[in-house]
């Protein structure tokens, strides 16, 4: 229920936005840079970009991050912001549509008490302002943290245990027999009265049972109860369709998107520069083992052999591609959750900005490997070289895009692409020639072995 009325999933959607406990930054754009990204893919056409940026602007400024706005956000190679920046951070960039209602997933975690508050102190101050509806949940707060909050809704058992403001808490425990000693943090007093988990003769089970059926009849609750039924009864006049925003352009979000990954592409190391550097040494490394083969018979195999393993190296070490894809991976499902980006605006442009790397990355391979090895000295020759390997190449990492999609865990990811690719060499008929291979491997795998 949204104003008495009742709210359908898009319709929430569309007022509220919602912060993870681990947001899916990416950390090799700026500051600046994500939050004018997440204004373009929210923001209707008709916002023009001088409004766009100010309110871009204001809230950086509003977050206390006008001194890191021209920061990446950090990736495992370049450091950035600190986990409080980027707690901010995250919060902002679900800001920028201004919406109605906002959820907080546990946006303390992983902070110590200080920057605890500071986040909470930063995420009140602007809701204050924007008369926005905030909701977070949140475990062991801080005596500073606890004291920011209006309301407090304590759960446990998935149960209520109080509902009502913050200073009412203590009276209202002392009252049903619960008193808080002096000194002490409220927050960790009430937790510890409800937390179960370390219940060894299930005395807190007891109690918390206790707490739950006292909070059920007291007249806290029923006064709760008769506010909701006359706010359900009389519902509101306004037409909650009319507050959400409309939808930036079609075109809008895969340009946007193309954008961001085209950023992304030449300052992640580990999406490309790495993979480049990786691929000239194994070319060097096959070039030199296969070292100026000569145009005679008994240099066949060699040549076979030279241009089997140029393939399939090429093709297994594109497994280096998983973590890149998993951090656009794990953002597209944030911004897909968040109604702003939909599967083909993400796959076109995952694939058109790919799509001149590899061709790099094969160039600078063929280039090395292919005259090193002293293969045709033919330019149409190399020429179709080159085009297979970019092919198969790009077979390779389409091959991780699926994987990945499917298991969007590194490590199990990681393992399953390297097998899939190890089986494609086993049975692409060169280890053992098609006309003997097993039957089963033959229809089932061989013929749609890209490496065949």
């Amino acid at each position: 229920m949204v104003n008495g009325q009742k709210a359908t999933t898009a319709l929430t959607r569309d007022l509220s936005a919602y912060v993870e406990q681990e947001d899916a930054l990416i950390g090799s754009i700026t500051v600046r840079e994500t939050m004018i990204f997440a204004a373009r893919l929210a923001l209707p056409s008709n916002v023009t970009r001088i409004e766009a940026f100010r309110r871009v602007d204001d809230l950086i400024a509003s977050f206390g991050l006008q001194s890191q706005a021209h920061t990446i956000v950090g990736t495992p190679i370049k450091k950035g912001l600190s986990g409080g920046q980027k707690k901010r951070l995250g919060v902002a960039s679900r800001l920028v549509t201004n919406p109605r209602i906002l959820f907080l997933d546990e946006p303390t975690s992983g902070l110590d008490s200080a920057l605890s508050a500071e986040v909470i102190k930063y995420i009140k101050e602007i809701g204050k302002r924007n008369n926005l509806i905030m909701i977070s949940s949140i475990h062991q707060p801080s005596t500073a943290t606890y004291q920011l909050f209006d309301k407090l809704a304590l759960l446990s058992l998935g149960k209520t245990c109080y509902f009502g403001p913050v200073k009412n808490a203590p009276g209202y425990f002392n009252q049903i027999g619960y008193s808080l000693p002096p000194e002490t943090n409220p927050a960790e007093f009430f937790l510890d009265l409800i937390n179960i988990d370390l219940d060894k003769d299930g005395d807190v089970k007891a109690r918390t049972q206790h707490i739950l059926d006292t909070w059920a009849t007291s007249q806290q609750r029923k006064t709760l109860d008769e506010d909701i039924e006359k706010l359900t009864s009389t519902p509101s006049k306004i037409d909650l369709t009319k507050l959400k925003l409309p939808k930036p352009s079609h075109w809008v979000v895969p340009l946007t998107l193309l954008h961001r990954s085209w950023i992304k592409s030449y300052r992640d190391m580990v999406a490309y520069e790495i993979r480049v550097i990786m691929y000239l040494g194994l070319a060097i490394l096959m070039g030199t083992v296969f070292l100026r083969l000569k145009t005679s018979q008994e240099y066949i195999q060699p040549f076979i052999n030279a241009i089997f393993f140029g393939g399939a190296f090429m093709s297994f070490m594109a497994v280096a591609y998983v973590p890149a894809f998993l951090e656009d991976l794990h953002t597209f499902q944030r911004e897909r959750a968040d109604g702003l980006v939909g599967p083909l605006s993400f796959m076109i442009s995952n694939f058109v900005i790919g799509l001149p790397f590899l061709f790099i990355i094969t160039a600078i391979f063929s280039v090395v490997e292919y005259w090193l090895s002293n293969f045709r000295p033919d330019g149409s020759a190399f020429m179709k070289w080159v085009l297979w390997l970019f092919l198969d190449l790009l077979a390779a990492e389409s091959l991780v895009v699926l994987v990945s999609s499917i298991v969007p865990i590194f490590v199990v990811a990681l393992a399953v692409t390297a097998f899939a690719n190890g089986l494609w060499m086993a049975v692409d008929g060169f280890l053992v020639p098609m006309n003997i291979l097993n039957s089963f491997w033959k229809y089932v795998f061989h013929y749609i072995d890209y490496q065949a």
